[in-house]
């Protein structure tokens, strides 16, 4: 699920364990239908897959997501992605992707939730964004010059995060890296060869600029965002917000 909006305003929906799965399983559904179901040659599948195992998604659940999108399973999904734009309160840019079966149906009760901000036309906030390319990892060497990684990576830019704990995969260095759309897979790849352990690999929207915010407008705004990511079809969301 995706970056969006700050790690720390994402922690606020933690609890939210089911829906928090059903969101992984989704992403590794679509992914395997986009890219395959071989995560060796699909970057994204692969990152899905290992950020559905740190949340303790079972194997067996993985696979059968996999056979879903891709199509080999009985039961195979296809999903619609749609993608709304508006503002929150106090008029900072969201972006907000759905992933649905029923088109009509998530964008009603996206308008609803959209009551407390303001839903806009297509074009509307998108303009506000860099369509981009995004990607995050950690290398377990905390002596890892990520500024290095991403030169070498053919990343455009990079973003340090706060490296978690994690007793599979010792974290040294954590980072949040950028590059051009078109090489999305190619950067992610490069990274995975020099050592970093992906957990993210998608295209994403980067605000250009965040509007100034007090820290009861941000807690408002957190909470408008927070009503947004609990509505089963949300897959992203993308906000202008520090």
């Amino acid at each position: 699920m995706g970056a969006q909006w700050k790690q720390k305003w994402r922690e606020l929906a933690a609890d939210k364990k089911g829906k928090m799965v059903g969101k992984l399983v989704r992403e590794i559904q679509v992914a395997a239908r986009l890219g395959g179901p071989n995560p060796e040659f699909n970057a994204r599948l692969a990152a899905a897959m290992e950020h559905a195992r740190k949340q303790s998604v079972t194997r067996d659940t993985i696979e059968r997501a996999i056979a879903k999108g891709s199509g080999t399973g009985a039961d195979a999904v296809h999903y619609e992605t749609v993608l709304f734009e508006g503002f929150t309160p106090h008029r900072v840019p969201v972006l907000v992707e759905a992933l649905t079966d029923n088109n009509n149906r998530t964008s009603s009760e996206v308008r609803v939730l959209f009551r407390a901000g303001s839903l806009g036309q297509r074009g509307s906030v998108a303009w506000m964004f860099d369509h981009c390319g995004l990607i995050e990892g950690s290398h377990p060497d905390a002596e890892t010059d990520a500024e290095t990684a991403a030169l070498e990576a053919g990343a455009d830019d990079l973003e340090m995060l706060e490296p978690e704990e994690d007793a599979d995969h010792p974290v040294g260095v954590s980072a949040r890296f950028f590059s051009a759309r078109d090489q999305l897979d190619a950067v992610t790849k490069a990274l995975q060869a020099a050592g970093w352990t992906i957990t993210t690999s998608e295209l994403a929207y980067r605000p250009k600029e965040y509007p100034p915010l007090s820290d009861e407008q941000k807690e408002e705004v957190a909470a408008f965002l927070q009503a947004l990511d609990e509505q089963d079809d949300v897959h992203r969301i993308h906000a202008a917000l520090q």
